[in-house]
């Protein structure tokens, strides 16, 4: 996971202790641990009313009886992201979508010779009601000048801290590179109706969980068809229409970048979430403009087929940009 957030490390939230003494530098560099538990949770946030002030939801474990960030282990075939909504539905019983990365956190098992390793994300319920489970038997709101002195382990309030780094209320874009569609000199047609080969049928079926731990709720593709093919899992799914953006194609973005940069600002509207997908020689230049522009600084990226730039725009302006690569691989 490429991003602009930071990774923190801390002591293990499941061995029963506060977490508040001792130290796990030896278990973090000891040649036999190895990181083979893998798990994903979430910064839960709200308002309570609107212009109210940020609140943050955490849970009471009874078996640990701690206080705690939702979270929970990857279950075979799911990444990260998908694991991260669905341990908050478990834990919490709210239905949420991921915004931003927020780092990871990596700490030793107690009693085992494994590292457990969490990746989170700000994440806003969209809907449902907590009801007690077999893991948690609380969860409460707090505002975030109190949520640090309720929290149990020293790495989840390094994860807020990470989180309250920007406003909360941040809007996301999702920014998709089309799928592998084979090479332009193997297609005898017009290059615009060149479209997905069958590893990228795969991919593009492979993003639809992936991007819908999001909420997209808008669709909208640069015209060629391997474009519109990688969002229209994703479109079908949800129900949503497809909307063409000629100026987020490579002949259109090379005419006019800067009308390029100014249209995909456009698409960003309070209380929405785009889906656009766009090419290979748009993103790391469009990108690039509007990070300078807007005084931020984009994270390393090899921008590859059918990966995924979650962008994070406050009043035009984007602060916070994850490339999503490795990450969308399952466990």
């Amino acid at each position: 996971m490429k991003s602009s957030a930071t990774r923190d490390f801390g002591r293990s939230p499941d061995d029963g202790h506060s977490g508040r003494h001792g130290a796990a530098a030896d278990a973090l560099t000891d040649p036999r641990v190895t990181a083979n538990i893998i798990a994903a949770g979430a910064v839960l946030w709200r308002r309570a009313r609107p212009g109210g002030p940020v609140e943050l939801a955490i849970v009471h474990r009874p078996k640990y009886d701690d206080w705690s960030l939702p979270k929970g282990k990857l279950d075979p075939g799911e990444t990260a992201m998908v694991a991260a909504v669905r341990e908050v539905a478990e834990e919490t019983g709210l239905d949420c979508r991921l915004g931003r990365y927020l780092g990871r956190v990596t700490y030793p098992v107690p009693g085992h010779r494994k590292l457990k390793r969490v990746d989170y994300w700000a994440a806003a319920p969209v809907g449902g009601e907590f009801n007690v489970n077999s893991e948690v038997d609380q969860l409460r709101w707090h505002r975030v000048d109190r949520v640090m002195d309720e929290l149990s382990y020293p790495m989840d309030r390094r994860i807020v801290r990470n989180f309250l780094r920007l406003p909360p209320d941040t809007e996301t874009l999702l920014l998709v590179r089309h799928a592998k569609a084979g090479r332009r000199d193997r297609f005898s047609g017009p290059d615009t109706e060149r479209p997905l080969e069958k590893a990228g049928r795969a991919q593009a079926q492979a993003l639809l969980p992936n991007l819908r731990a999001f909420g997209p709720d808008e669709v909208y593709s640069a015209p060629p068809v391997r474009c519109v093919q990688t969002v229209a899992p994703v479109a079908d799914a949800l129900g949503l229409e497809i909307t063409r953006e000629p100026l987020l194609s490579e002949t259109g973005y090379a005419a006019d970048p800067q009308a390029g940069v100014d249209r995909l600002r456009e698409l960003v509207t309070p209380g929405r979430v785009p889906l656009v997908c766009s090419q290979g020689k748009v993103i790391p230049d469009l990108l690039r403009r509007w990070a300078d522009d807007s005084g931020s600084t984009l994270p390393p990226a090899r921008n590859r087929k059918g990966t995924v730039w979650v962008l994070s725009v406050a009043d035009g302006r984007l602060v916070a940009a994850d490339h999503l690569d490795r990450s969308l691989r399952t466990r």
